[in-house]
């Protein structure tokens, strides 16, 4: 069986280039709806992943401060162990005192200390209490990481679920769209995207429809009819920019509005009048 020779984009007649742009456009149409029949799902997948990386990060970064609070108060304990220390070693020292200033001394050390003892206390107050907050803030945190991770595996479910469904649809349209692009040269492909990509609901060909443009529906000129219907060159809408075709070479029946026969004209009688 002979194989069938790919002809090059380039000697495909204009004829032939606006059908399988359109042949393209249409797959691509296709692979359109199946994205929107998962919405706003992947968006909103994203979304959720985003927001539990958020709070797995807070949430790390805020067990670090708790952690180094505790380090913070253990620290503090351990100087109050100190000064305690110091200060019994003081108050033994002046039971042997030789004159009044080593007394005075000693004395002067165990006030330093004491004040060491109660400044370290009110460290521990403060950072024990900024421990209880961070605690709660922390519980909060993986309360709410708890309840975006319930919604994102719900959100994923439907979203597999979605994907699944029409996953070897999309595969066989892109696969198509692969192949008719290898049919369209390069500039007319390029230009066809960038249509695609302004148009509000991605259609970068459209064919007339009942004189007007399929895609922004404004009133083609009479003569620029004719030249889409010639399917001699490719023919720009001059509001949206939209490639136009004729409707015969999209594959789509015009219904023909019937004629009417003019409605025959009553004859008046002509009144005779009676002889009198």
């Amino acid at each position: 069986m002979a194989k069938e020779v790919k002809k090059d984009p380039n000697e495909l007649s204009t004829e032939e280039r606006l059908k399988t742009l359109f042949q393209l456009q249409t797959m691509l149409s296709e692979i359109d709806k199946i994205k929107t029949l998962r919405g706003e799902l992947p968006l909103e997948v994203q979304d959720l992943e985003d927001e539990i990386a958020g709070l797995t990060t807070r949430i790390e970064k805020i067990q670090s401060e708790i952690s180094d609070l505790k380090a913070s108060i253990a620290g503090k304990r351990v100087e109050i162990e100190t000064a305690k220390a110091a200060v019994e070693k003081y108050k033994s020292q002046q039971d042997n005192v030789r004159n009044n200033r080593e007394y005075d001394f000693l004395t002067k050390e165990i006030e330093f200390q004491t004040l060491e003892i109660e400044l370290c206390e009110k460290r521990i107050k403060e950072f024990t209490v900024a421990e209880q907050q961070k605690s709660e803030e922390a519980a909060k945190s993986t309360a709410a990481l708890e309840e975006r991770q319930k919604d994102l595996d719900l959100k994923k479910s439907e979203l597999d679920e979605i994907v699944s469904e029409t996953k070897q649809e999309e595969e066989k349209l892109r696969e198509k769209t692969k192949e008719l692009e290898t049919k369209i040269d390069p500039r007319l492909l390029q230009s066809f995207k960038r249509i695609r990509k302004s148009s509000r609901n991605g259609l970068g060909v459209v064919y007339v429809q009942r004189d007007a443009c399929g895609g922004c529906f404004n009133k083609i000129p009479p003569q620029r009819q004719l030249d889409i219907r010639s399917r001699k060159k490719i023919i720009v809408c001059e509001y949206c920019g939209r490639i136009m075709i004729d409707p015969e070479l999209a594959g789509v029946e015009v219904a023909v509005k019937p004629v009417e026969a003019p409605a025959p004209t009553q004859k008046r009688g002509i009144r005779r009048k009676s002889a009198e």
